[in-house]
C-alpha cells in the first residue's frame, strides 16, 4: 500500500511550510520554480531530508568497512606474536579461524559497501535527482530555503537572504 503525503498536515503549520509572496528575497538557485505547489515542495524536501540520513548510514558503512579492514590487518600481529611467544596452536587457529574471514556469508566489507551502493543508495539519489528535476526544476533545499525566509528577521545583519 502507498503512503500518501498528508498536505493538509503539513501546510497546517504555517511557520515551516507554504509558499507566500514574500519570498522575494530567495536567491533564484533556491527559488520556487512556476507551478510548484506546496505538496511538491513538501515531498522533495522530505526525499532530500530522508536522503541526508542514508547519506548518514552510508557513512557509517564505510567506517564499518574501514574498521573491519584495520582489524583484520591487526591479526597479522597477533598471529606473529603468538608464534613468537610458541604458541603455535592458537597462531594456527587465529590465522585459520579469524584472519581474512568473512564479515557476513559470503562478503568482506567492501562487498556489502559495493552491493548497497548499487542496490540502493544509487537509485535513491537517481530517484532524488529526478524528483527535484520534475517538482522544483532541480534546484535543491527550495523548503529549507522558504523555511529560513519565513523565519528570519528581515534588516538583521545575521539574518540576511543571501551572502
Amino acid at each position: 500500500m502507498q503512503k500518501r503525503l498528508n498536505v493538509t498536515a503539513v501546510t497546517s503549520r504555517s511557520r515551516d511550510v507554504g509558499y507566500s509572496a514574500d519570498m522575494a528575497d530567495l536567491d533564484t538557485a533556491h527559488a520556487r520554480p512556476d507551478g510548484a505547489s506546496d505538496a511538491d515542495v513538501a515531498a522533495t524536501g522530505k526525499l532530500s531530508e530522508m536522503l541526508e540520513r542514508i547519506e548518514r548510514a552510508r557513512g557509517a558503512l564505510y567506517e564499518f568497512h574501514q574498521l573491519m579492514g584495520g582489524a583484520d590487518a591487526m591479526l597479522d600481529d597477533v598471529v606473529d606474536s603468538l608464534r613468537e611467544a610458541g604458541r603455535t596452536e592458537w597462531a594456527d587457529r587465529i590465522g585459520t579461524e579469524l584472519v581474512g574471514r568473512n564479515a557476513i556469508e559470503g562478503r568482506w566489507s567492501f562487498q556489502i559497501v559495493e552491493e548497497f551502493d548499487d542496490g540502493y543508495y544509487g537509485p535513491l539519489k537517481d530517484t532524488e535527482r529526478a524528483l527535484r528535476e520534475d517538482l522544483v526544476g532541480g534546484r535543491r533545499h527550495v523548503f529549507e530555503a522558504e523555511m529560513k525566509e519565513r523565519r528570519r528577521t528581515h534588516g538583521h545583519p545575521a539574518h540576511a537572504a543571501t551572502p
